[in-house]
C-alpha cells in the first residue's frame, strides 16, 4: 500500500478582515469539542453573542501580527511542511482543523497521488479535546464519508518524547544564549477543567475542581495517556531537568480562556502582572503547547504579555519563538513518519 502523510494544525482566517475572522471564529467555537455546552446553548452564545461582539476586536488582533505572505501559522506550516518533506520518501500534505485548508483537501491530495495509507500527524505534544481529538474526530468522518477504502493511522502525543523535548530545550537554551533572565515562564494554552475529568478515562483518578491543583498530576495512571494538564506539567519537569534548572526560576501557567467557567490555572496574564510585582525585572516566556508562531504567541503573549510586565515595573521580556521549522524538531517528524513506515512507531 503506498504512504502518505497528513500534517494538521489549527488553521487561520483567510484573511484579518472581520467577515473571514468570524467565519473563522464561527467555525472553531461551534465544535462541540471546543465549547462543549448543548447545542443550544453553544447556538446561543457563539451566534448570539460572541460573533456579534468578537470578530471586530479579533480582526485587529490578527492585523497586528499578519504578515504580507499571509497568516504566520499558515506561512510556516507550509514551511514545515516542505522541510519534512526532504527528509522523507513519501508525500506529505498539510490540512487544518478550521478554515479552508480542510482535512477533507488534504486526504484528496494524497490519494490523488495514489496514497492508501496515511500517516495522520495532529501537530500538538500534548493530548486535549479541542485540539488532537477534535481533529482525529474529523478526520474519521471524513474517511468514513470520502476515502472509505483510506487505512488512517496517527500520532498519539508526544509531550514526553526524549526527542521532542531535546528539541524544545535546545530551542530554548538558543534563544536565551547571551541573555539575562530571573524567571523563564512555561504559557500553555488554557482549557475548562472540566476538559480534564471528561479526558478521565478512568472516571476516577482527576480530582473536582476545588481540587484540580492536587497531586493527582504526579500519581501515576493510565489516565494521564489522554490528561492534558498532566502533560503540560510533565513537559515543564522534563525541559527543566534537561536545562537544569534552578528550582523557583521557572513555572506553569495557562493562556487564552474564554467565558466564566473555571479554567486551567494559573492564569498567564496574572502570572506575569504577579511576577513583574515581585520584583523580576528579565523574564522569558516559552508556549510549549504550540509548534507554529500565531495569533497566541505573535500578540497575546510577545505583545499584551510584554505590555502587562513592563506596566508593573518589568524591564526584560523575552518571548521564545515556538518551533516552527527548527532543524531538531522536523528530524523529529521525520524520525516518527520513517518508523511508522516500518510499522515501528514509537513514542
Amino acid at each position: 500500500m503506498k504512504k502518505g502523510v497528513l500534517l494538521v494544525n489549527l488553521g487561520s482566517p483567510d484573511s484579518p478582515e472581520p467577515k473571514d475572522v468570524k467565519k473563522y471564529l464561527g467555525e472553531f467555537l461551534m465544535d462541540p469539542r471546543v465549547i462543549d455546552v448543548p447545542f443550544w446553548a453553544r447556538t446561543l452564545l457563539v451566534k448570539g453573542i460572541i460573533l456579534n461582539t468578537r470578530p471586530k476586536q479579533s480582526a485587529e488582533a490578527y492585523k497586528k501580527i499578519w504578515w504580507e505572505e499571509g497568516s504566520p501559522l499558515i506561512i510556516l506550516s507550509e514551511q514545515l511542511q516542505d522541510k519534512v518533506q526532504e527528509k522523507v520518501d513519501y508525500p506529505v500534505a498539510l490540512a487544518m482543523r478550521y478554515g479552508s485548508m480542510t482535512i477533507k483537501k488534504g486526504l484528496q491530495e494524497l490519494v490523488d497521488k495514489g496514497v492508501e495509507e496515511v500517516f495522520l500527524i495532529p501537530l500538538y505534544p500534548q493530548f486535549a479535546m479541542a485540539t488532537t481529538e477534535t481533529i482525529l474526530v474529523l478526520a474519521e468522518e471524513v474517511r468514513q464519508e470520502h476515502f472509505p477504502n483510506l487505512n488512517i493511522e496517527s500520532l498519539p502525543a508526544f509531550y514526553n518524547n526524549p526527542e521532542y523535548i531535546k528539541a524544545l530545550s535546545e530551542s530554548i537554551k538558543k534563544s536565551l544564549a547571551g541573555k539575562t533572565y530571573e524567571h523563564l515562564l512555561f504559557s500553555y494554552h488554557g482549557v475548562p477543567e472540566r476538559h480534564i475529568r471528561k479526558s478521565d478515562i478512568t472516571n476516577s483518578h482527576c480530582k473536582p475542581s476545588d481540587k484540580i491543583d492536587c497531586v493527582c498530576c504526579k500519581t501515576p495512571s493510565i489516565a494521564h495517556e489522554f490528561c492534558y494538564k498532566h502533560q503540560c506539567k510533565e513537559v515543564t519537569r522534563l525541559v527543566a531537568e534537561y536545562l537544569n534548572l534552578e528550582d523557583n526560576t521557572y513555572s506553569t501557567s495557562f493562556q487564552s480562556r474564554l467565558g466564566f467557567d473555571p479554567w486551567l490555572q494559573p492564569y498567564t496574564d496574572r502570572t506575569i502582572e504577579r511576577l513583574g510585582k515581585s520584583g523580576i525585572k528579565n523574564m522569558a516566556i516559552v508556549t510549549p503547547a504550540f509548534v507554529s508562531d500565531c495569533l497566541e504567541t505573535l500578540e497575546e503573549i510577545a505583545m499584551e504579555g510584554e505590555e502587562i510586565f513592563h506596566e508593573v515595573g518589568g524591564k526584560e521580556f523575552t518571548t521564545i519563538p515556538c518551533l516552527n521549522t527548527d532543524d531538531n524538531w522536523v528530524a523529529f517528524l521525520a524520525n516518527r513518519i520513517n518508523e511508522w513506515s516500518k510499522n515501528t512507531v514509537e513514542v
